[in-house]
């Protein structure tokens, strides 16, 4: 990589460390567009609207130009909720789809591409130019548009530390593990009730976004809509891990993630005397102190000062 690149590769990941904190990323078919107003009630901070398998083959260009009307209607009015797409593959398998799907809906109003079926960093730099050149036909900023690369193959799961460097608009990586569909295929586990299979994966794999500097690491999915208690299980796993938020597919999941990933009230009532009582030892000229049981210095209370970050 030349001096060049490298200089414009760091710009542009201090850039987008500011991409979002999203909890919760609520999946909505490209053909039905009118539930998106059931997923804002269902507080679902981002819903990604699906052009891939969500919809049949002989619908896509219907839902292309649904989605983009979509799009049109958040930069007209804007709301809490977020709004990405997921886009067909960037190859000619697919028939340049993807491609087609940019260039409608990379406009104001998108947050954020969903890439599927990365399999290494080249994929990322193809959709990051793709997305530089829809960005400037738009007159928007470039880099605006985040990317969200889904890490459906084993060597794109093996290569997501690669892949999280490749553009600076890389953002919300991590390991999207559930019941049957690719990433099952293309590894071979089976999944258990709990998913504790993909547990080293789904660790490895937020190991290497946070090396990347991807910010806001996702996982997901929980797949059985009834069985609210696995899913909170399996979210809380995802934050002790160190994930940000999950994707999820039906909309009774958004709040028992919203909560998971959401500090509650005694965590936060902890951080604010943890922060309180390591200023004040720094004010008597003492770097560490007894707090709780436990001791304490500056870099728990930095800890804790990004938890109350988070109070919603």
């Amino acid at each position: 990589m030349s001096s060049d690149r490298s200089i414009r590769h760091d710009r542009d990941h201090d850039r987008d460390r500011d991409r979002e904190l999203l909890r919760s990323l609520l999946f909505v078919p490209g053909s039905r567009t009118g539930w998106l107003p059931k997923a804002e009630a269902a507080g679902a901070d981002a819903a990604i609207l699906d052009l891939e398998d969500a919809v049949p083959q002989g619908a896509k260009e219907a839902a292309r130009e649904a989605v983009a009307e979509a799009v049109a209607r958040a930069a007209r009015t804007p709301g809490p909720m977020r709004l990405l797409v997921r886009i067909n593959p960037l190859d000619h398998g697919a028939g340049w789809a993807g491609a087609e799907d940019l260039r409608a809906v990379a406009r104001p109003g998108l947050y954020g591409v969903v890439l599927p079926k990365v399999r290494c960093a080249d994929d990322v730099r193809v959709a990051d130019r793709l997305l530089a050149w829809c960005e400037r036909e738009a007159g928007l900023p470039e880099g605006r548009i985040a990317l969200v690369p889904l890490l459906e193959t084993a060597r794109g799961l093996r290569e997501a530390y690669d892949i999280g460097r490749a553009a600076g608009r890389v953002a919300h990586l991590g390991a999207l593990t559930a019941p049957g569909g690719d990433v099952e295929r293309a590894v071979g586990y089976r999944w258990s009730p709990g998913g504790e299979e993909t547990h080293p994966l789904r660790a490895r794999v937020l190991l290497d976004a946070r090396a990347a500097g991807s910010p806001h690491p996702v996982a997901g999915l929980w797949a059985d809509v009834a069985d609210l208690a696995g899913l909170r299980r399996f979210a809380e796993q995802n934050r002790a891990l160190g994930y940000e938020g999950m994707t999820v597919i039906h909309p009774s999941h958004v709040a028992v993630v919203n909560e998971v990933f959401s500090p509650d009230a005694e965590e936060l009532a902890r951080c604010e005397r943890l922060v309180a009582a390591v200023a004040a030892a720094q004010a008597r000229g003492e770097g560490a102190v007894l707090f709780e049981g436990r001791m304490v210095d500056e870099a728990m209370a930095e800890t804790a000062r990004r938890t109350l970050a988070r109070r919603i």
